[in-house]
Parts: structure tokens; C-alpha cells; sequence
């Protein structure tokens, strides 16, 4: 089977969407446990949870990018609001400073993120009008950092 990911030369720790390893810190309390991730071996796996990091709960209202995606939340010029109307930017804008002052801290190259997630998608984020094509806070604050960031599926 042909590795998903090339970890050939990364020489340090990988961040990792808790999620993805298990941990049941997705909006609704579930986890989307990635086979594939979890049977890694010699690498350093580091789980984080942008939401939870940021002080949001689990399980919480499920939230939509409004206004942009990730980068131009990370800009000022979008937002992030949950289900019930709420705006939980602050919180989100927090939670990814304290993944990548981690990222920074523990000399992080790549980052393996939840696809769709306001916080970690790579490609595809939910927005106010829908699927739409972009990043989420998190992964657009990684990959200002020159971090790789990539999704459950190796996309980058």
C-alpha cells in the first residue's frame, strides 16, 4: 500500500487533528478516528483541538465560517458563528494562536488536519452559504508559519 503521507526528511514532531487519533472532541462528542494515522509508527504525533484549546466545550453548537474562509478570518475580515447564532471567533482565533505557538515551540513542519472543520480544513470548509473551497483558521495560521498542513487523506 503506498504511504498516504511523506514523512521522509520531516526530522520532528507532526501535528495531528485530536480527532483523527480518537479523542471524542468534535463538536457533536464524536471522533472521526483515522486507522491510518493511529498505525503511524517512529513518528511524534501531537493531538490538538483548536476548539477545545480556545475554550469552546464538547460537545458544542456546530459552526460555519461567515464572511470568508480561515485566512480571511485570520485578516479581520470574516468571522466565525455557531449554530445558534453565536459569535465564537474569539475563541477560535485563540485556539489556533495556541496550536501553532505548540507548532513553533516544538519546531513542527506538518500538520495532518480534519478536512471541513472551520478550524482545520485544508480544502473544503463549511461556510454560511455552504461547502466552499478554503481554509480554516487554523490551518491558515499553520501555513503562514510555512507549516505543511494536509488533510486526512494526504491532500495538500
Amino acid at each position: 500500500m503506498k504511504d498516504r503521507f511523506d514523512l521522509s526528511g520531516i526530522g520532528g514532531p507532526v501535528l495531528v487533528s485530536a480527532c483523527l487519533l480518537g479523542v471524542s472532541c468534535r463538536y457533536d462528542g464524536t471522533t472521526r478516528r483515522c486507522a491510518y494515522i493511529t498505525g503511524l509508527h517512529d513518528v511524534h504525533l501531537v493531538p490538538v483541538c483548536p476548539e477545545q484549546l480556545g475554550g469552546l466545550p464538547t460537545p458544542r453548537p456546530s459552526a460555519r465560517l461567515e464572511g470568508g474562509d480561515g485566512a480571511a478570518v485570520v485578516r479581520g475580515e470574516a468571522g466565525v458563528v455557531d449554530a445558534s447564532g453565536r459569535d465564537v471567533t474569539g475563541a477560535i482565533l485563540h485556539g489556533a494562536r495556541q496550536v501553532c505557538l505548540l507548532a513553533g515551540l516544538m519546531g513542527v513542519r506538518l500538520a495532518i488536519l480534519k478536512e471541513r472543520s472551520p478550524s482545520c480544513a485544508t480544502h473544503e470548509v463549511w461556510t454560511t452559504g455552504g461547502l466552499t473551497r478554503g481554509l480554516g483558521v487554523t490551518a491558515a495560521m499553520l501555513r503562514d508559519m510555512g507549516i505543511a498542513v494536509v488533510n486526512e487523506d494526504a491532500d495538500e
